[in-house]
């Protein structure tokens, strides 16, 4: 399944912030809360297993299914959100590489990271995500890397901002170059623009109004969410009403009555766990959504998922997917991670 011609998931992307406008945070600021032992362990088994299969370049090549920058975008961020020192603990080399890997997949010229901007949007996040944790005297050794983190970021963020101006509806699709747009690609690529303004990148306030006004165009008055023009309607999905409950919350849209109505569908369902095509896409946002609108829902929905992700987990730690053993690993620990509150986007 191509990322630049299949219609992923509704919404395979991920998460965003409401940290302090700084450079992310320092790993001595980080806080997490007490969680389950179940699900602490379930995550370390997570954890062990995308260790394993981490190819020494840093992405993930051999589990079949999605491969790509925003793949190990996915990777590096479950590593991110586990509370361990990321620059000196366990998995601080699959850190280090996996941001190489994303940084060397960057076109220096247009500043896109990937083959789609699905890619561009996953790889952006986990930049801004990765900015100011990561000590970049340690990234590159004994050689000189194209450019940081910061660099990077900005020079992805310009380049998501060059595509919207090109586009009528001022939000994305897959190309750079595309006149239409989708909820689900410009999920992922409006919340790594949060996250980096977040991280303290500047992106302009114009940017993010207009996208969120093309979510205001798709969000119907029952909370159902549209997929593009004339390409799906709206129907149900929990997927694209999670990516919109989602961004209308980290863009600090909550007055809007479409956030309310989002957020109402959310929470009418919180008993029917997606058991459609690509699940873990799903509750990857649907986990976020909930928390950064409704506490006590999002509680209840957690025991579900955690239950629910018990009895899917291999013995190898890996959860199996239609989008391949790596990304359904790490969208279904991204759910879990939310738990933690390490990630300056699982921030409320």
């Amino acid at each position: 399944m191509s990322l630049i011609r299949t219609v992923w998931p509704a919404a395979f992307a991920a998460a965003l912030v409401l940290a302090p406008e700084a450079n992310a945070q320092l790993p001595t600021q980080r806080f997490g809360e007490v969680v389950p032992r179940d699900v602490r362990e379930m995550y370390d088994r997570g954890l062990q297993y995308l260790a394993s299969s981490q190819s020494e370049t840093g992405d993930w090549t051999g589990s079949g299914g999605e491969q790509g920058p925003g793949c190990t975008g996915l990777g590096l961020m479950v590593f991110l959100a586990c509370g361990e020192d990321p620059n000196f603990g366990p998995y601080s080399n699959h850190i280090r590489k996996a941001i190489r890997s994303i940084i060397k997949t960057q076109d220096a010229d247009t500043g896109i990271i990937g083959s789609s901007m699905y890619h561009h949007g996953f790889s952006m996040l986990s930049l801004a995500e990765a900015y100011g944790v990561v000590d970049e005297r340690s990234l590159y050794v004994n050689e000189k890397g194209p450019r940081s983190i910061g660099q990077a970021l900005e020079l992805a963020v310009r380049a998501a901002i060059t595509s919207q101006k090109k586009n009528q509806l001022n939000a994305w699709r897959y190309s750079p170059n595309s006149t239409d747009a989708d909820t689900s690609v410009s999920g992922s690529v409006l919340v790594g623009l949060l996250a980096a303004r977040n991280a303290g990148i500047e992106v302009p306030d114009d940017t993010i109004d207009k996208a969120i006004a093309f979510y205001v165009s798709m969000t119907s008055p029952s909370g159902e969410v549209g997929y593009a023009g004339g390409m799906g309607g709206f129907g149900e999905s929990i997927a694209r009403s999670s990516i919109a409950t989602l961004v209308y919350s980290v863009s600090r849209r909550k007055d809007l009555k479409q956030y309310k109505a989002t957020l109402d569908y959310l929470k009418q369902r919180i008993e029917q766990m997606p058991q459609q095509a690509w699940p873990e896409y799903a509750r990857y946002y649907e986990a976020q959504a909930l928390f950064q609108g409704d506490m006590e829902t999002w509680e209840k929905w957690n025991k579900l998922l955690v239950r629910q992700l018990k009895q899917a987990q291999a013995s190898d730690g890996s959860f199996r997917g239609q989008l391949g053993n790596s990304v359904s690993t790490s969208l279904s620990l991204l759910a879990l991670a939310v738990n933690f509150r390490f990630l300056p986007i699982y921030e409320r």
